[in-house]
């Protein structure tokens, strides 16, 4: 009971959503059909019109089964070499995330535990790093490729940049608020210990941390997804979901578009998913100990 009570939810707002997708592509395809299509073919019906809108070669919204039917036929088809295979560009982007999400992820965490134990490092980052959010990525990430590529970075590296330059932001905020969650009556038993900032770090912040660290690295991994694809707009990049976006965009083909923008999406629901095990593993070896 339990397990339907969790099911259904998502299985009425699915139902809702390919409902209005499809009630959509009724709406926006309809005149292209009837100026295209049926022009040809008087006395058509309302429903000639519906299964001319579901099934139109270039349409301006594709149905869901005709996304489908794309997703599934470039993942059989072809070897997952092949750059027709959306499989293939969705393991370039995702190397790029992770990459990106680690690193995002690790200097966050450092960042904050700077944040935590310096005053100084409090007042003249913390303003800066949140400035540093407001600046679109779309304008950044040009300049930073650029920059990555006169140094002679190429490759993973510039897409896992701007990952990075995404993930780092929730995870530094998180872990202030996180390694500053400990009650004071828990500082200062450390003290009577006399145990040093680092003994305190490992023994009570960090652990004490970890409930808000777990929330954001979901929140990272999906930020990271984002910055990896739009990283490979600007490069004429010849792999990864973003530049499968870019190709289709060229040629019209607006049902590739929206292959890889569900792919994209199953990506990253599956990178949100891995972190949440990660932190159930985690939390549970935590109360374990």
């Amino acid at each position: 009971m339990a397990a339907m009570n969790k099911v259904l939810p998502v299985a009425a707002v699915l139902a809702a959503g390919l409902l209005l997708w499809y009630l959509g592509c009724i709406g926006l395809n309809a005149s292209g059909v009837i100026e295209r299509v049926l022009s040809d073919h008087p006395g058509w019906t309302a429903k000639d019109l519906v299964l001319a809108c579901w099934s139109m070669q270039r349409p301006v919204l594709p149905a869901p089964h005709q996304v489908a039917i794309d997703l599934w036929t470039s993942i059989v088809d072809w070897p997952l070499d092949s750059p027709r295979n959306l499989l293939f560009h969705a393991a370039v982007t995702a190397q790029s995330t992770l990459v990106g999400f680690v690193l995002g992820g690790l200097f966050g965490v450092l960042l904050a535990a700077a944040i935590v134990h310096s005053r100084t490092l409090d007042r003249a980052l913390l303003p800066w790093i949140v400035a540093s959010q407001t600046v679109p990525v779309l304008a950044i990430a040009p300049i930073v490729l650029v920059i990555l590529g006169s140094l002679g970075f190429s490759g993973v590296a510039p897409k896992a940049a701007i990952a990075m330059y995404l993930c780092f932001f929730p995870v530094t905020v998180a872990m202030v608020q996180g390694l500053r969650s400990p009650q004071r009556i828990e500082t200062e038993l450390l003290h009577t210990y006399a145990a040093s900032r680092l003994q305190a770090f490992w023994m009570l912040r960090l652990p004490s941390a970890l409930p808000f660290l777990f929330p954001s690295l979901r929140v990272a991994v999906a930020a990271g997804l984002v910055g990896a694809m739009v990283a490979e707009l600007p490069t004429g990049a010849q792999a990864g979901l973003g530049a499968r976006l870019l190709t289709a965009s060229y040629y019209g083909n607006t049902v590739g578009i929206w292959s890889a923008l569900v792919l994209s999406a199953l990506l990253g629901l599956t990178l949100t998913a891995a972190v949440g095990v990660l932190e159930r593993v985690v939390m549970r070896r935590r109360r374990a100990a």
